[in-house]
């Protein structure tokens, strides 16, 4: 069994703070890098040591393996925390540490690497019994074949990236007369997004849920899941909120879904905390559509409904612990609205600059997980995420009433965010009722800023 004393978090913002949070309740000391644009931020002020690793642009920091190395050895760190994004998802860098006797924090190279290529990942679930989504065996490089395949599996159907995610190289077409543009275009937007214009096609299911399984295994063969989580409120397939349970979850549905889960963890010798994501259609049959090596944003709301700290998981199985599966039941309904500093009055522009004023809401059942403060400048270069908004309540609708009293009380001025935007959406009766689906934002109307907010 390995030994851990001292992480760096190779990471910034709220998840770095999550993660120094339970090193320090784990005795563990804690090193966090920084570029200049974060040297005031609150994950350096709250890590045990602190190292600059580069400029703002991420590729000259954040991105910069060497420098993450560099940091570890010159601190002492013995293992890597990688948080989500970044890369956490890149096998390249969990290689890098290994070969510098460094800890990774996370799955091993082989396994990111598998996973991470979608057509393999969906041939592995494939071969494990995990159900996946009807279209193409592996990539197709030829546009010909590619149309000859997505007639055969029956329009509509989705061309998608081999590699990379968040959208990027990925096309709804709805008839052969458009397929040979979207597949083009798809192909050269994978290529500049991830230097891979590698695509597949998928057919495509009409009015799906995204639902995920919260997975645990410690590559010694065991594997557990922490339920499932409702991530289908998405715009441009970017997740704004999150929920556990699902509304449509059943037990027969939960148990069938944990346990594909489990298979295809098991398939590649899972070792850490990661997600399998599937597609729930109106008939409650479901399809594999990725599986991410890493700790999510949302996993604070199965946290929440499982009195669980995944973090602390994630570092004991690096540190070689076996994990003893067992049944986790989950108590309660969580929901994670997800601020992020963007106008959604003018189509989620983005809105940096300095938090003039900044107060949390509070109370049983509230938890907020934030580097933010007042006067705490939004740099332009990252992520618009600024704070997770997560509560917990006995039924969902308690859960819907009390978010709703937390983003009243949640107070951030100087720049926009997206507060007003969950606002609506919580007093929306199809929300309310759990009437939606991934393309619900499509049909969802933002009534206007009232004149007394845009004076504010």
């Amino acid at each position: 069994m390995s030994t851990i004393n001292k992480v760096l978090i190779a990471n910034r913002g709220e998840i770095a703070l999550r993660v120094i949070r339970t090193c320090h309740e784990m005795g563990l000391n804690t090193v966090a890098v920084y570029s200049t644009a974060d040297r005031d931020a609150l994950h350096v002020r709250f890590a045990d040591e602190a190292v600059c690793i580069g400029p703002p642009s991420s590729n000259e920091s954040y991105l910069r393996p060497d420098r993450l190395i560099a940091a570890a050895e010159v601190t002492g760190a013995d293992a890597i925390h990688p948080g989500y994004g970044f890369l956490s998802e890149n096998p390249e860098f969990s290689q890098i540490c290994t070969d510098h006797d460094v800890i990774f924090i996370g799955p091993k190279p082989e396994t990111i690497r598998l996973m991470g290529k979608k057509s393999l990942a969906k041939e592995t679930m494939e071969e494990a019994g995990v159900p996946v989504v009807p279209g193409s065996d592996g990539t197709i490089e030829d546009v010909d074949e590619a149309r000859s395949i997505a007639s055969e599996v029956g329009f509509p159907v989705m061309v998608k990236a081999a590699s990379g995610g968040g959208g990027k190289g990925m096309r709804l077409v709805r008839d052969e007369g458009e397929f040979e543009r979207a597949f083009t275009n798809a192909r050269s937007e994978a290529q500049a997004a991830f230097g891979d214009g590698s695509l597949y096609i998928e057919k495509f299911v009409e009015n799906p849920r995204h639902v995920e399984i919260q997975l645990l295994g410690d590559g010694k063969g065991n594997v557990m899941h922490f339920g499932e989580r409702e991530c289908s409120i998405q715009r441009r397939h970017q997740k704004l909120v999150e929920e556990a349970p699902s509304p449509i979850m059943t037990e027969d549905l939960r148990e069938r879904m944990g346990e594909a889960a489990i298979r295809g963890a098991e398939a590649v010798n899972y070792a850490g905390a990661g997600t399998i994501e599937f597609l729930v259609g109106a008939d409650r049959n479901f399809y594999f559509m990725e599986m991410n090596t890493r700790i999510q944003v949302e996993h604070p709301v199965t946290e929440e409904v499982t009195d669980t700290d995944l973090v602390e998981y994630q570092i004991r199985v690096a540190m070689g612990e076996e994990i003893e599966t067992k049944a986790v039941s989950m108590e309660g309904h969580a929901i994670e609205c997800r601020i992020n500093a963007e106008n959604p009055f003018t189509n989620f522009s983005p809105s940096p600059g300095t938090i003039t004023a900044f107060h949390q809401p509070g109370g049983h059942g509230i938890r907020v997980d934030t580097a933010a403060y007042s006067s705490y400048q939004i740099p332009p270069t990252y992520d618009s995420m600024i704070a997770k908004l997560i509560v917990h309540a006995k039924t969902r609708q308690g859960a819907i009433n009390k978010m709703r009293r937390a983003l009243d009380e949640f107070v951030v001025e100087g720049i926009d965010t997206t507060i007003p935007f969950h606002q609506q959406l919580m007093a929306d009766e199809r929300f309310q009722a759990g009437d939606f689906d991934t393309r619900f934002l499509d049909s969802f109307s933002l009534a206007p800023r009232e004149p007394a907010e845009e004076a504010a």
